[in-house]
């Protein structure tokens, strides 16, 4: 079976995956049907995460029909299922708790181990969970990366009228404008490119758009750091107004914090890594069931699998939504 084939940065191909050893009893074969392009696999792509290993193949935004399903699940053969791609040991302190994500046991799906881009792949069962009839390829695909907002979210306390502000309107930014639109809060969305901008102020009711030099300070109770760069961290915590939350989704490297005024205006900062399962994916699903839900931005285009020079230069560019695979047997 035809998967992606990361040898090392930047050098990405096809290869051709043998599984020619029978399943365990606790696991299931799917056929993938569609892959999203996450900015994890961008980073790997590029060599900047440095707990990601070569080669591997990538891919762990995935969503697939079962073929077969060992004697121990009890996952139906033909059943459509999406894929939780962060494994975790079930005994340390964490996972005990309940917080499976800071798990320091886990290892994920194409940073470490291999993922899921390949026509055909095989997986634990108990990392599935199975997608509601109602609910369309192209709305269970993105049901993964709407559980890092879903989690990141809850964090803190957004309803009618509560003033947002999201800094960076890529996938998880897209994401963040849903959900808090959704939730009825006063968004406005910041980034330096005016085409996603204009697309986010067509998409969403309700939402004002600024670039970063047009952001008056001090107005929003709570802001959503999407962007993943420095200068959106030091900003976000500029904009947050005294007694304001911050939430970090985006993954700077390294930025300035003003400690005096974090201190001063006692500003609280939310660190917060992918999600919990299965609660932030059943989440996840129920709110892409509901058509006041609006994700139909979110996908800018997709592409035959075959196509992945195409797909990954649209999402490296940064000019685009979501990009995602498509797996269809033609």
């Amino acid at each position: 079976m035809l998967g992606l084939y990361l040898k090392e940065p930047s050098d990405l191909g096809l290869k051709e995956f043998v599984f020619d050893t029978p399943i365990k009893d606790d696991e299931v074969k799917i056929r993938l049907v569609y892959g999203g392009i996450c900015g994890s696999d961008i980073s790997v792509f590029n060599g900047r995460l440095p707990h990601a290993v070569y080669p591997i193949r990538p891919g762990h935004e995935l969503v697939g029909i079962v073929l077969e399903s060992g004697k121990d699940t009890d996952v139906k053969i033909g059943n459509r299922v999406i894929v939780q791609p962060n494994s975790y040991c079930g005994t340390c302190e964490y996972c005990e708790s309940g917080r499976t994500n800071i798990c320091p046991n886990k290892e994920s799906l194409g940073v470490n181990t291999n993922g899921g881009f390949s026509e055909e792949f095989v997986i634990s069962a108990k990392y599935l969970l199975e997608v509601p009839d109602t609910l369309s390829d192209e709305k269970a695909v993105l049901v993964e990366p709407l559980s890092v907002i879903v989690h990141a979210l809850k964090k803190v306390d957004i309803k009618k009228d509560t003033n947002v502000a999201i800094i960076g309107c890529g996938t998880e930014g897209m994401l963040s404008i849903a959900l808090t639109e959704y939730l009825g809060a006063n968004i406005t969305a910041i980034d330096i490119n005016q085409e996603k901008l204009d697309k986010v102020k067509s998409s969403y009711h309700n939402i004002k758009t600024l670039k970063p030099d047009e952001v008056e300070l001090g107005l929003y109770d709570v802001v959503v750091e999407a962007a993943g760069v420095s200068a959106a961290f030091e900003q976000g915590v500029e904009l947050v107004k005294p007694g304001g939350a911050m939430v970090l989704i985006g993954m700077a490297p390294e930025a300035t914090i003003p400690v005096i005024k974090v201190v001063r205006k006692e500003i609280t900062l939310y660190g917060s890594i992918i999600y919990n399962v299965p609660e932030d994916f059943l989440r996840s699903m129920n709110l892409l069931k509901d058509n006041k839900f609006n994700v139909d931005p979110v996908i800018s285009k997709i592409y035959h699998f075959t196509d992945f020079e195409k797909a990954y230069k649209d999402a490296i560019s940064g000019q685009f939504g979501k990009i995602v695979l498509n797996f269809k047997e033609e």
